[in-house]
């Protein structure tokens, strides 16, 4: 993430398209362009796209703010691929140089300041946006453009060295990157047990949850390790592909590599497995009463991933005994104390925009805010809510105003929202690991869906029609399979 510290509060307005007076002027006193710039209340709100470019890069006398350099390099991409957008900025760079070169007699330590203010932007772009330079032609445009900036500094070299420092963390960086995404390629498929075999159930001393960990607080807890861990691995280029290869002449210039959002899939991926772990260690128990105490060891799990602010496992455990093959077994939710279970599906009530788990989440978003201590600062959104909410600010608001300005005030709530996120997966996980735990909640094998309901079946015969027509076309399955 920038350096700078990013605020937002003061930048937005009520709406990202109501209709306001244009306000024409410079904002910071120095950004070349700035007459294709709009502003109301000192608020820049829209621009054309050279504009926009051409305010992100620094001037003798001008700097960004990091709020801005944040948005417009989040946002740039549904307009413009990152290499292209580079390459625009080693021109207005070489543009600035040459008219400095000609007009000043201090040449030499105007350009020294100039130059240590590209590399600062450079060095903000690839702290926060690292894999725009796995294309290798953007990490040739990043050399030649340092290479420029080096000729200013031959004397002392401090221009060098910030350079230097600069490649050494994004090379570490993108090495990081290489390696998350090696081993979720390795670990992308879940081990699927095909469950059991018609009266063949599971013994009663097969191991599971319980027995590996009988304390709900201790499994939320490591569940909200596991949750950190791959939520860290989200950058926000990550999150604006969601819409980035929606809005562009060339439907194929700015989709970019769609298909390696591999963080994206991986906490997809895991939530789905959270869920189907939740059903198969309920599904596969034998007696109705081990039954019924697996159901409300979950509720109290997810009730303490509740109180951690992990409110994304607690989703997914409630999605888990929400499942057909679960929540048909009515003779063992029977025996479950379900005031505990009524609370938890209170706080996930879909109605209203899920207006409860908003509320709930505005609260931990509060505490986190005024936390001192790690604990305090965990905020863990239910992701899919997380990504409907961007995507739908994204349809409901033009990527362009009826001038053909771009609506950045659109783009400064989207970006406020994602670095919100952000903020949120760099907390440290202030709980003890226990890689036996862990290990198993994560290498478990987990039913299918047919072996779920199989299961289930057999725990509790089918009860009507349709559910009689299911285990009788099950049944006919298997045995043709056998």
């Amino acid at each position: 993430m920038p350096q700078t510290s990013i605020i937002f509060s003061s930048i937005l307005g009520p709406s990202c398209s109501e209709q306001v007076q244009p306000v024409m002027g410079e904002q910071g006193g120095g950004a070349i362009g700035s007459r294709d710039l709009i502003f109301q209340d000192g608020r820049l709100i829209s621009g054309s796209l050279e504009a926009l470019m051409e305010h992100l890069v620094p001037t003798v006398d001008y700097y960004p703010d990091g709020t801005y350099i944040f948005t417009f390099l989040l946002s740039s991409r549904v307009f413009i691929p990152p290499h292209d957008l580079l390459v625009r900025v080693g021109q207005i760079y070489l543009e600035q140089r040459q008219q400095l070169e000609a007009g000043s007699e201090k040449v030499k330590a105007i350009l020294k300041t100039f130059s240590a203010k590209i590399v600062q932007l450079l060095k903000e772009w690839t702290e926060a946006f690292p894999c725009d330079f796995q294309d290798e032609k953007a990490m040739a445009e990043l050399k030649a453009i340092t290479y420029w900036v080096m000729q200013c500094d031959e004397e002392n070299g401090t221009v060098k060295k910030a350079i230097a420092q600069m490649t050494q963390n994004l090379l570490l960086s993108l090495a990081a990157r290489s390696q998350f995404q090696e081993l979720q390629e390795r670990l992308c498929s879940p081990t699927v047990d095909k469950g059991p075999i018609l009266k063949a159930k599971p013994a009663t001393t097969q191991k599971d949850i319980l027995g590996v960990c009988c304390d709900p607080m201790v499994l939320a807890q490591q569940l909200t390790h596991i949750e950190l861990e791959r939520v860290s691995s989200i950058h926000p280029q990550d999150l604006m592909k969601i819409i980035s290869h929606v809005d562009t002449p060339d439907k194929h210039r700015c989709q970019g590599d769609l298909t390696k959002t591999y963080s994206l899939e991986a906490y997809d991926n895991w939530f789905n497995c959270l869920s189907l772990l939740v059903a198969t260690e309920v599904c596969r128990v034998v007696k109705k009463k081990h039954r019924t105490r697996m159901l409300e060891f979950f509720i109290d799990v997810a009730r303490e991933c509740f109180n951690i602010g992990n409110f994304n496992s607690m989703m997914a455990i409630i999605s888990g005994m929400n499942l057909s093959p679960v929540a048909r077994l009515k003779k063992t939710w029977s025996k479950v104390k379900m005031a505990k279970f009524d609370v938890l599906e209170h706080h996930m009530d879909p109605s209203s925009n899920f207006c409860n788990y908003r509320t709930a989440l505005q609260g931990a978003t509060q505490r986190s805010q005024t936390a001192n201590s790690s604990q305090e600062k965990i905020v863990i959104p239910v992701f899919n809510l997380f990504v409907k909410d961007i995507y739908f600010l994204h349809k409901i608001h033009t990527n362009h105003l009826p001038n053909g300005h771009i609506n950045f005030k659109k783009f400064w709530e989207i970006s406020r929202q994602i670095h919100e996120f952000m903020t949120w997966t760099q907390v440290k996980c202030p709980f003890e690991k226990d890689k036996k735990i862990q290990s198993y909640l994560l290498t478990a094998p987990i039913y299918s869906e047919e072996a779920l309901f199989i299961a289930s079946f057999e725990s509790e015969g089918p009860e009507n029609h349709i559910e009689k027509d299911s285990w009788k076309t099950l049944r006919a399955t298997l045995l043709n399979r056998t």
